[in-house]
């Protein structure tokens, strides 16, 4: 591993305002994750969840501030190589089995290939190994989670973002799902990932943060958004947060 991937923040973010056009969606938001760290980024839709994920990958440059994985520019390949993301509507070229979508994910991190280590991970995920011999056109939206998850987790990245990855997955493949990001974080992968499901959130992660209305407006752990609130529910928590204004 290089030297980069030893940095102990492996995402800072410093006074970024982004948007399209003329139009500014985030303004000024400060942020960073250290390694190993389990961090999770809740708001309702519009708050501009996707536009900082999107900045953070590099995909759209800020009007201001910047943005460094593992002490590096986003922008350039000395952090990226570092980096896998999953991103929320997740749809895998049609014509490749679940085989050939991880090989050619592994080959792109120059990663060596086990097939019997890819239908172990897929068991962990209730994923038929079967299946892996098909089109993933083939698959339903669940299957294509996971076979993202996969392709994303067996990359060995030392960080990995993940946006919405749970959504269309029943209790079950959820539970699965947290299980192997949590192992995941136990060989000190740093995992970044925005839900809706804040369940989830409060079960896993070690600190969240609210991006409301283009700003964040909290950093810390579930446990202390929950204690400013009347709520013992990370949801309602959340939303009695922003509806208060209690950060103003």
């Amino acid at each position: 591993m290089s030297g980069a991937a030893d940095n102990k923040q492996i995402l800072q973010i410093e006074n970024v305002s982004a948007g399209y056009g003329k139009t500014t969606i985030l303004n000024d938001v400060d942020l960073s994750i250290g390694r190993g760290e389990f961090f999770g980024l809740i708001g309702l839709n519009g708050a501009g969840k996707t536009t900082l994920i999107k900045t953070i990958l590099g995909l759209r440059s800020p009007q201001q501030g910047g943005i460094k994985i593992f002490g590096e520019p986003n922008t350039a390949a000395a952090g990226k190589k570092h980096m896998a993301y999953l991103p929320e509507r997740f749809d895998p070229p049609w014509f490749l089995s679940g085989f050939e979508f991880i090989k050619f994910s592994l080959r792109l991190y120059k990663q060596p290939y086990d097939e019997k280590s890819v239908i172990e991970a897929a068991e962990k995920l209730a994923l038929d190994k079967n299946a892996l011999s098909r089109r993933v056109q083939s698959y339903s939206k669940g299957m294509r989670q996971k076979l993202g998850l996969l392709g994303t987790v067996l990359t060995g990245c030392d960080f990995l973002i993940l946006d919405e990855p749970m959504s269309g997955l029943d209790p079950l493949a959820r539970t699965l799902v947290k299980d192997m990001l949590l192992e995941a974080k136990q060989k000190e992968h740093t995992i970044f990932l925005s839900s809706h499901i804040l369940a989830d959130l409060d079960e896993i992660c070690d600190r969240i943060a609210v991006l409301h209305e283009g700003a964040i407006r909290y950093v810390g752990t579930p446990k202390d958004l929950k204690a400013k609130t009347s709520s013992k529910n990370l949801e309602r928590s959340f939303l009695e947060y922003i509806e208060k204004r209690e950060y103003a």
